[in-house]
């Protein structure tokens, strides 16, 4: 992407992943819904833009990203509302534009109550390639690869995760 225009990282969090394309020559931007990760993303990774944002309405100009990064970002979307949100990124989205997806691999949903010993009220939902692939085709997203892998032992959650490479056509 090196070059290619600026990179939105949707869901950045505290910006982790924003930092690496940084790092690697990409002008890059992340968005996030929590104020707080905005912040602490922008505490985090100096230099980089960093601004509030939700998915589903993003305040962002037609055709703005040449890319856009989504790093476990659609994980606590209920299904009936996938694909708004996948076509809202593809509206942000160059003509051509790349569109990277990671998630984990299941059929169901987790509900936490409880998470670092505090109360919440989570759903983290777990899609199945062919499932997200097509989400994405209704979006108006072209697939380009889908890789999966196994979890790292012993740091990450024991599941599978999905990796997906799509594309806004050219047109």
């Amino acid at each position: 992407m090196r070059d290619a225009g600026l990179v939105c990282d949707i869901g950045t969090g505290p910006g982790q992943v924003a930092r690496y394309l940084h790092e690697r020559g990409a002008k890059v931007c992340g968005i996030d819904l929590a104020p707080e990760m905005i912040e602490r993303a922008r505490r985090l990774n100096p230099g980089i833009e960093f601004r509030q944002g939700n998915m589903f309405a993003l305040e962002i100009a037609d055709e703005t990203f040449a890319g856009i990064t989504a790093f476990y970002a659609l994980v606590n979307i209920p299904r009936v509302d996938i694909v708004r949100a996948l076509r809202e990124l593809r509206r942000v989205l160059k003509p051509g534009g790349l569109f990277f997806l990671a998630f984990h691999i299941g059929d169901h949903v987790l509900h936490r109550d409880e998470w670092w010993g505090c109360k919440v009220s989570l759903d983290f939902y777990f899609f199945r390639p062919d499932e997200m692939a097509g989400y994405l085709k209704s979006a108006g997203f072209e697939i380009e690869e889908i890789i999966e892998r196994d979890p790292y032992p012993e740091i990450e959650q024991p599941n599978r995760r999905a990796y997906i490479f799509a594309r806004k056509p050219a047109q």
